[in-house]
């Protein structure tokens, strides 16, 4: 592939789609809220695994070329840009196809507080009352412990993703791995673009952080989730009470690993 790839990856609610908001005021860059990708990557790899019985004419080689035809021709030609960032949380389950295909690839997780990621979602609930969102599979029942347990179980939409970031973190390839707090983003965002830009080896660039255009209003809306993917104007941190019970805040402290430099054997990097 004649471009740089890298990916968005990490926890949901903590600033992906910010991040991507940021990038893309550098005309270098490429970068939007998830996307398909990694989906048709996952089918994919999946068509040519043992289940069908043609595998046996695809060999490693070629699944290889084929992978990474699927990013060439869904990039094509009218995205100009000569890097591209691709967003979806699944990317940090794949950090070694990710290195064998794109060697010079990188993937900036964006990480937050368990308990605020649930809050953040439990917001959105009670804000759209009369919309029932795809989260919940647009489910118009449960109570705000349901809905935690729903996300933070081992296939939510929060437990799988943050079992996913523990898998790269402490995994063998987290050479190409970078971690984005979002706190570091909305308080410092200067600092955390200037740390990814060295991480990934580009120039610094000039970003304006009071005027950030982002507009995925229609696919939250078909997602029966207004505002999901929502960026102010303004980048900064928004105050504010939770609305989880203190025992569902409790339940999720000290989930942020990330944070004890004990729990970060192989050094890395956290911003």
């Amino acid at each position: 592939m004649t471009r740089q790839m890298h990916f968005i990856s990490g926890l949901p609610r903590s600033g992906s789609t910010l991040l991507a908001a940021l990038l893309r005021q550098n005309p270098r860059f490429h970068a939007d809220m998830s996307g398909p990708l990694a989906g048709l990557f996952g089918a994919l790899l999946g068509e040519m695994s043992g289940r069908n019985e043609f595998s046996l004419f695809i060999s490693d080689e070629q699944r290889q070329r084929l992978l990474r035809g699927l990013f060439e021709n869904y990039y094509g030609p009218e995205i100009g840009a000569p890097v591209i960032f691709d967003t979806n949380r699944t990317w940090c389950m794949r950090l070694r196809a990710i290195r064998q295909l794109f060697p010079q690839g990188k993937v900036i997780a964006c990480v937050r507080d368990i308990a605020w990621i649930v809050d953040s979602i439990e917001r959105l609930v009670q804000r759209n009352a009369f919309s029932p969102s795809t989260i919940f599979n647009y489910s118009t029942g449960g109570t705000v412990y349901t809905r935690a347990n729903a996300v933070a179980g081992p296939e939510g939409l929060v437990g799988l993703a943050y079992d996913a970031l523990k898998q790269a973190f402490y995994g063998d390839d987290t050479q190409c791995l970078m971690l984005v707090q979002y706190d570091t983003l909305v308080n410092e965002p200067a600092r955390a673009l200037a740390a990814l830009y060295e991480f990934i080896g580009e120039a610094p660039f000039e970003h304006d952080f009071e005027n950030v255009n982002y507009d995925a209003s229609e696919f939250d809306t078909r997602a029966g989730t207004p505002g999901l993917h929502e960026v102010r104007p303004r980048v900064q941190a928004n105050t504010r009470a939770t609305v989880l019970p203190p025992d569902l805040v409790r339940r999720f402290s000290g989930d942020a690993f990330w944070r004890d430099s004990k729990l970060n054997p192989r050094g890395v990097r956290v911003v």
